[in-house]
């Protein structure tokens, strides 16, 4: 059975964001209720050993909140986590790996050029490579992770590239960019029902809308409502294209692309502060609800149990 626990939802800064005084954010500030971390899901199929999609910056939290992830009773140290995949390697999925270096053994899986990345920044070096083996993902190859003890983890992952951009801080560099955006397809080792994870996608193309079809679960980047939302609210001079991110709403957003698809169940993740469809009661909520769509939020639970 394939279970996927949601850690947090939101774009890069949660919400409420640090710095930004937008509508979101003041009823966030409000209300604990609407607070949101940055966008990280942990998924297992046995229910003990666990895997890390993206590390947030704000994942120690994460870790407390999520009772699956504690320490097991009577384990001085101890830790469910078996391993970490990364699809990108903004900020906002490699950070939290800075808090996983008190010595419990777990694989790092990322694609090479991430790997790269975080080989040239040496404060990753605070992993202890000897416990924490950092291993290339090869997209379109489904490969089975291990776990720490070198056993299989009944989970199978497919990694696949999908339209995006580098991560922004490396715009403006040699680097190829390759492996920066990639979205991942999770079911169990021996077959059932799986689930496509894109919190990063730039557009719904044709073959992407193929591969998606008829899926069982797809947890999707829902970055921001429309292109120009951030423009409009003056947070920034930046479209959702310029930043490497489809729009939900619109003739080519996600709502409209994925439609029709037989997707059994469609979840939004990723999701700026700027963007109105956090809000329970919004216009824009009600639309995606409409819609199909799901407004993740952190302690969502997806189960596929055949």
């Amino acid at each position: 059975m394939l279970h996927i626990i949601v850690l947090g939802s939101a774009a890069g800064g949660g919400l409420p964001q640090w710095n930004c005084n937008c509508t979101n954010c003041r009823a966030a500030r409000a209300d604990p209720a609407l607070r949101n971390g940055q966008t990280g899901l942990a998924a297992s199929v046995d229910g003990e050993h666990w895997f890390l999609i993206n590390a947030a910056p704000d994942l120690r939290q994460q870790l407390i909140d999520t009772p699956a992830l504690h320490p097991r009773q009577g384990r001085l140290r101890d830790a469910p986590l078996a391993g970490v995949i990364l699809t990108n390697g903004e900020v906002d999925a490699v950070a939290g790996l800075l808090s996983l270096r008190e010595g419990t053994p777990f694989a790092l899986h990322a694609h090479a050029d991430v790997l790269a990345t975080l080989e040239a920044n040496s404060i990753f070096n605070v992993l202890d490579r000897a416990l924490v083996p950092r291993v290339p993902i090869l997209p379109d190859q489904p490969f089975e992770p291990r776990l720490p003890d070198g056993r299989p983890s009944g989970l199978q992952v497919l990694a696949f590239a999908v339209p995006g951009k580098p991560a922004w801080y490396l715009e403006g560099t040699a680097r190829p960019g390759e492996g920066d955006t990639m979205g991942l397809f999770l079911q169990p080792a021996r077959g059932g029902k799986g689930a496509f994870v894109i919190p990063g996608c730039g557009a719904i193309t044709p073959p992407l809308a193929d591969r998606l079809a008829g899926a069982d679960l797809v947890l999707m980047d829902g970055t921001l409502w429309s292109d120009d939302e951030m423009i409009r609210a003056g947070l920034s001079q930046k479209t959702g294209a310029r930043m490497g991110h489809v729009s939900m709403s619109g003739p080519e957003g996600a709502i409209a692309a994925l439609s029709g698809l037989g997707i059994a169940r469609k979840v939004f993740i990723h999701i700026n502060n700027s963007n109105p469809a956090l809000m329970p009661d919004t216009p824009e909520r009600h639309a995606a609800d409409a819609a199909g769509w799901t407004i993740a939020t952190p302690g969502t639970e997806f189960r596929h149990d055949a």
